[in-house]
């Protein structure tokens, strides 16, 4: 019985390892008839389970030199995973989406594109999830793809989209902007004001998404990305400049206040062996002032950098102007991780001052490295910490601040507060603001920064968001105007611009309600033969992959046997016509030898050795009929005389032949009255000197050579002049 749900799979291909994501909705049908009419105004209700989630190590990247392992040693076990949570009678209509990230970014382009073949083909080998486009489903996506990603999911999750009432900011605004900083780069994605979206137009994407009773709904967001501002590349340029502040060649020993006091590190973040005066590389002291880090990460983000779009935030970077007003900004990944893995004191604390926040850092980075060990050791501060992300935190939390006030330009929130109660040294900042971020579904706005990692157990990931727009385009449209869910370029007048995305393939936008799903519009016949050409499509573009990159010696086999049959025929070919045909017919074993000759009567020859003869001849010449050589017994070539005219072949009947004669003939020539003579297939016919004729109709190829001593006679009736 067919299921109720229909399901999706999504693997987010990052720098560091491949996670796999399986999430699951309603069919539209079934919403449909159980929705209430609240719900039927809301985008399909998406949902996961925290099993419902793998991820393996190192990045896909890795395999960028070595694409024929990518399937058994990276993507297996993911898959494997995934077809354990999708039911068996639901994996054929189970799309599947590999969307690579920063790392792949990085990957030559053939190399990349190799990469991404063997990917969709090792998925069509051994799945049967819904695959038919693998330049839409396996792809590398840009930065500002992430985002709006990133922007959909954090949206839906705290309910922007299906409960706008309750998170207007002000100016009919209820979307809020979205942050993510990984390791090598940081996006944001936001609605801009009014003003704003009109004066920077051009510089927006439309986004189209459809309610599950068919409408729609669009927005228009800004996203941009920047490159080389994630916390780990952003820590590689600090550490060089403090490289270049020292001088290495007079000592390895490098202050650097951005470490806990008394934390001794290679300059790549690895620990020191001791003693230190061992070291030949310069090396990083903590001092612990994390002041004097803030100072220093500043420079980082780069903000005199000539703006040749303004406006700019930093590094040059075209960015519309923000209203804090009605732009509140939601984190994650290290947004999330920089603020509550270390410094969150209390369970509860999930809002976000600057005053509470810096205040834990200070005092964390100012202990003695020691102490902190000690603290790791006892869970402190959980079991998911550990000694590098205790060394990483006060660098991270640094950057963060910087980019998030510096940068972005988000107001300190809690310093104007922290005034008002300056005589209360215990004052915190952080439970004020609490009261207007309530986890349990945000029925109120929520502060202008929130960092967050959940909203109701559901990860925030911009999987999600790809997973929200593929089921919205699965609705079928309320009426033959809605235009198609996805997202483009934001061109006035134009509805759908050429660059428009569609999540999950072009619909049929004439499926009106109460007709049949878009998916099953087209007649049986019309599906078989569109699987058909998809087949046929991957099969013209993988079928090396197919025949030489199985995963086990079975899946491999077919293709070496191919190979070997080739070089085989070339070397047939160049063996020559008469080496050709000497070893076709050492290798007959129907060849019949009589007194050292062969026997070429075709019509008494047995049916596989006619077979093997006309093969030779095929391949061994061009003729129409065989070619014989005579082999002298003495003298030259010259000894032969031309025929005369006039006379009979022999093998025909001959008043004058003896019955031994025509005993002879009968048993050599047997069914070949009428017709050429044969020739013994060895040329060797011996015929006297004195004779004075050939037989009629025989090519005579002269050779010149002397025949063996031992060479075979055949009796022969001299030829007879005619009457």
């Amino acid at each position: 019985m067919p299921s109720k749900y229909q399901y999706g799979v999504v693997l987010d291909a990052g720098s560091s390892g491949t996670r796999m994501y399986v999430y699951r909705w309603l069919k539209n049908a079934v919403a449909r008839a159980t929705a209430t009419s609240e719900e039927l105004h809301q985008l399909p209700t998406i949902s996961t389970k925290k099993k419902w989630s793998k991820k393996v190590h190192p990045g896909m990247s890795t395999f960028a030199n070595r694409p024929d392992e990518v399937g058994k040693e990276h993507l297996k076990e993911l898959l494997e995973t995934a077809l354990d949570i999708v039911p068996e009678e639901e994996v054929v209509n189970t799309p599947i989406f590999l969307l690579a990230t920063a790392g792949m970014r990085l990957v030559p382009d053939v190399a990349r594109r190799q990469l991404l073949a063997e990917v969709c083909s090792y998925v069509k080998r051994k799945t049967e999830f819904a695959l038919s486009d693998c330049d839409a489903n396996i792809q590398v996506i840009a930065g500002e793809t992430e985002g709006l990603y990133g922007w959909i999911a954090s949206n839906y999750l705290v309910g922007a989209f299906s409960k706008p009432d309750d998170h207007a900011n002000g100016r009919d605004h209820n979307t809020y902007g979205f942050l993510d900083m990984g390791g090598a780069s940081a996006q944001i994605a936001f609605a801009p004001n009014i003003t704003e979206a009109e004066k920077h137009a051009n510089d927006l994407k439309l986004l189209r998404l459809r309610t599950v009773d068919g409408q729609q709904s669009e927005y228009r967001v800004f996203v941009t990305t920047w490159l080389g501002y994630g916390a780990n590349e952003a820590r590689r340029r600090y550490v060089d400049a403090i490289g270049e502040a020292f001088d290495t060649t007079e000592t390895n020993v490098l202050p650097d206040p951005c470490l806990p006091k008394g934390l001794h590190i290679h300059k790549n973040g690895t620990s020191i062996d001791w003693p230190l005066k061992d070291q030949l590389e310069a090396t990083l002291v903590g001092t612990g002032r994390f002041s004097e880090c803030l100072a220093q990460t500043f420079p980082l983000l780069d903000k005199d950098a000539a703006c040749l779009d303004p406006p700019c935030l930093f590094h040059g970077v075209h960015v519309p102007a923000i209203d804090f007003d009605i732009n509140h900004f939601i984190g994650i990944s290290e947004f999330w991780h920089s603020t509550h893995e270390i410094f969150e004191m209390d369970k509860e604390d999930k809002a976000f001052d600057f005053r509470t926040y810096q205040a834990r850092v200070t005092d964390f980075c100012s202990q003695d490295w020691s102490n902190i060990v000690h603290g790791i050791a006892d869970e402190q501060w959980g079991s998911k910490v550990d000694e590098q992300k205790a060394a990483e935190s006060c660098f991270k939390a640094s950057w963060i601040i910087n980019m998030l006030h510096e940068g972005i330009g988000i107001p300190r929130i809690g310093i104007e507060t922290s005034e008002t109660h300056a005589s209360d040294e215990a004052h915190d900042t952080t439970k004020e603001l609490l009261e207007g971020a309530e986890e349990a579904g945000f029925s109120n706005t929520l502060p202008l920064f929130q960092a967050l990692n959940k909203v109701d157990d559901v990860e925030i990931s911009w999987t999600l968001g790809k997973i929200v727009l593929y089921a919205s385009s699965m609705v079928p449209p309320s009426n033959a105007a809605i235009q198609a869910v996805g997202f483009g370029s934001n061109i006035p007048g134009i509805a759908m611009p050429d660059d428009w995305k569609y999540p999950g393939g072009k619909p049929d936008l004439s499926v009106l309600p109460g007709s049949a799903m878009p998916w099953d519009t087209k007649s049986s016949s019309d599906d078989d033969a569109e699987d058909t050409d998809n087949d046929s499509d991957d099969d013209d573009d993988n079928w090396t992959s197919k025949l030489l990159h199985g995963d086990d010696f079975s899946d491999r086999a077919p293709g070496l046997i191919l190979i070997l049959l080739i070089l085989l025929l070339v070397a047939f070919f160049l063996m020559g016509r008469e080496r050709r045909q000497n070893f076709i017919r050492k290798l007959n074993p129907f060849t019949k030898r009589e007194s050292g000759r062969f026997d070429h009567d075709s019509t008494s020859l047995p049916l596989p050795r006619k077979l093997l003869n006309k093969f030779a001849a095929f391949f061994g010449s061009k003729d129409k009929g065989p070619k014989y050589e005579r082999v002298l017994e003495e003298g030259d070539a010259h000894d032969f005389i031309p025929k005369p005219e006039g006379f009979e072949l022999y093998g025909l009947p001959s008043s004058s032949s003896s019955s031994e004669d025509d005993e002879t003939r009968s048993s050599s020539s047997k069914g070949s009255v009428g017709r050429k003579a044969r020739m013994p297939d060895n040329g060797a016919t011996n015929m006297s000197r004195s004779g004075s004729s050939t037989s009629l109709g025989v090519e005579a190829v002269v050779s010149g050579h002397r025949s063996r001593a031992a060479s075979p006679t055949r009796r022969m009736t001299p030829l007879r002049e005619a009457d």
